[in-house]
């Protein structure tokens, strides 16, 4: 019989720290343009506490919830069928930068797209809990499972937004792999995926834009690869300490988002090796708390639950600072916890509830 224990500590502290870092960070990144736009240093940084305090209301209760009360087939595809009409709702409003991304409700901002990614998990752990057996009949198992995830990636690359669809890909491959899908199926999904990929990227001129100014930046450095080329700068002028808090000089004029996407590239900047690869280690603890939690527990909807969360942060964790340091063509992927995003941010605290709460469930 499972028994209660108190929460992982660990865990619970990273995400503290982590938040922490992102408050002190979007204020650096954003204070000038704040008092540009709103007349005031501290506007992005009162919205991300905000929600901030929202999000860590949703962890506590989050964290108190038997995590086994989401295993009821109501509230799973209640919560596949709200995602999936949010998903829908956005292309019926206003666009915004060009793009269909957004709920605005007066004040708030939604972005459907980022509870996409818990609808994936938690239907995954619920449709996959009593296939264990059977992760090798594509028929029966692997299509099914794959079904909302194809469905929320097309709305999603609608939008436009292709590496958010990317990141859902990955979160349900890396459910399905502990579920113990084999590498034969992996390999027919990534080829099955080729073709669409190229259309998706090497048709569309933006997108191969990126991919060009990825290869070689400096072929255009005022236009294409201006991006990558300032974000690399940020990094190396931060050398092994950092020009110190608030001290940054690419987040005035030269990078794009430095609150949002580059926000990893001020931390380096302004914190240097140190605090750059201090953030890397809080997101290499959570990576291992979050996966001991994951093979710890005998419960496989549990295991399932707490892989899907873990993979979630971890992969837009991947994605971002890979992109910063130039490993990535340049894509909209925040930085979780720490990137200024209020649905995003409310989204992985609420998650990271759950995952708290598995880790007080062992055997």
């Amino acid at each position: 019989m499972a028994k209660r224990v108190s929460v992982d500590k660990t865990l619970f502290i990273v995400t503290l720290l982590l938040v922490f870092i992102g408050l002190i960070m979007v204020f650096s990144a954003s204070a000038l343009m704040a008092k540009e736009r709103y007349g005031s240093a501290y506007a992005f940084l009162l919205r991300q506490s905000a929600m901030a305090v929202m999000g860590f209301i949703a962890m506590l209760i989050a964290m108190n919830v038997d995590y086994r009360r989401y295993k009821h087939p109501g509230f799973v595809f209640s919560l596949i069928g709200v995602t999936s009409l949010l998903l829908v709702l956005v292309f019926f409003l206003d666009v915004a930068h060009n793009t269909h991304r957004w709920i605005r409700v007066g004040f708030v901002s939604l972005q459907p797209s980022e509870f996409a990614k818990p609808a994936i998990i938690l239907f995954l752990a619920y449709f996959l809990e009593s296939r264990t057996r059977q992760m090798d009949d594509w028929r029966n198992t692997i299509v099914p499972a794959i079904i909302p995830t194809l469905i929320f990636c097309a709305l999603i690359v609608k939008e436009p937004d292709l590496g958010t669809a990317i990141v859902c890909m990955l979160i349900t491959a890396a459910v399905l792999y502990v579920a113990g899908m084999r590498m034969r199926w992996f390999a027919a999904g990534f080829a099955a995926s080729l073709p669409v990929l190229y259309l998706l990227i090497f048709r569309v001129q933006w997108r191969y834009d990126r991919i060009m100014a990825f290869m070689d930046p400096y072929a255009d450095p005022q236009g294409k690869g201006f991006h990558m080329i300032q974000s690399l700068i940020a990094v190396g002028t931060g050398g092994v300490t950092g020009m110190g808090l608030m001290e940054g000089k690419q987040k005035l004029f030269y990078l794009p988002e430095p609150h949002t996407d580059f926000i990893y590239a001020v931390i380096s900047e302004e914190f240097g090796l140190v605090g750059a690869a201090l953030v890397v280690a809080l997101f290499a603890i959570f990576l291992y708390r979050g996966m001991r939690t994951a093979l710890a527990t005998e419960d496989v909807f549990a295991r399932y639950l707490a892989t899907g969360i873990t993979a979630m942060v971890v992969v837009q964790a991947l994605f971002n600072i890979s992109v910063v340091l130039g490993l990535l063509p340049t894509k909209g992927i925040p930085l979780p916890f720490i990137s200024y995003g209020g649905t995003a941010l409310f989204v992985t605290l609420a998650s990271v509830g759950v995952l708290l709460n598995i880790t007080q469930q062992t055997d």
